[in-house]
């Protein structure tokens, strides 16, 4: 199951951080600027609204991270979950099965960052598409949530990712066109 929140402005910041987990708090308070607190509370809080629709649970949910960072929910290794943010919207993703997900905002890019991160197939479809700003974005979100759904990171090479995806590869682009997601399972 997916939960968005694009309106991540419509809450009161201090009241939030009083219902997180002191593990979340710390973390959401370790951001400098505002809007990595809002973000980092607001993915939390559709985490855990997601684990009370679909599992019934109501604790806090408490973290540990594999080897490349991947976060799991201590006492529900059965439960998978990815979360992610930008400066439009904050997104959770649930499962019983491994899944990643990312999302962008969709904005300016530079040649150099398309040459660096993707295949030469890629960067050609790229130039060709009527907007290659957000063919970008999709692609870029593409391979954020492969990346995610193996836990490894950005550790392999990025050029490579979707040589083979996963079938179940999804994206969405919003419809007021502020950002895209990207999922797998």
């Amino acid at each position: 199951m997916i939960y968005i929140n694009d309106k991540i402005y419509d809450f009161d910041l201090q009241v939030a951080l009083a219902e997180l987990s002191g593990q979340r708090r710390e973390q959401a308070l370790k951001f400098k600027h505002e809007l990595g607190q809002r973000t980092c509370v607001a993915a939390y809080l559709l985490l855990c609204e997601g684990l009370q629709k679909e599992y019934g649970i109501i604790e806090k949910p408490v973290f540990e991270y594999g080897e490349h960072g991947k976060p799991s929910l201590v006492g529900y290794p059965h439960i998978h979950f990815n979360l992610s943010h930008c400066r439009e919207a904050v997104i959770c993703i649930l499962s019983d099965q491994p899944v990643g997900i990312d999302v962008e905002s969709i904005r300016e890019f530079k040649q150099t960052l398309v040459e660096y991160t993707m295949n030469p197939d890629e960067v050609r479809q790229i130039e060709q598409a009527e907007r290659p700003d957000v063919e970008f974005i999709k692609r870029w979100t593409q391979k954020e949530a492969v990346l995610k759904l193996s836990g490894t990171g950005i550790s392999n090479d990025i050029k490579q990712v979707l040589h083979n995806p996963p079938a179940s590869l999804t994206t969405i682009v919003s419809d007021d066109f502020r950002y895209i997601y990207s999922y797998c399972y």
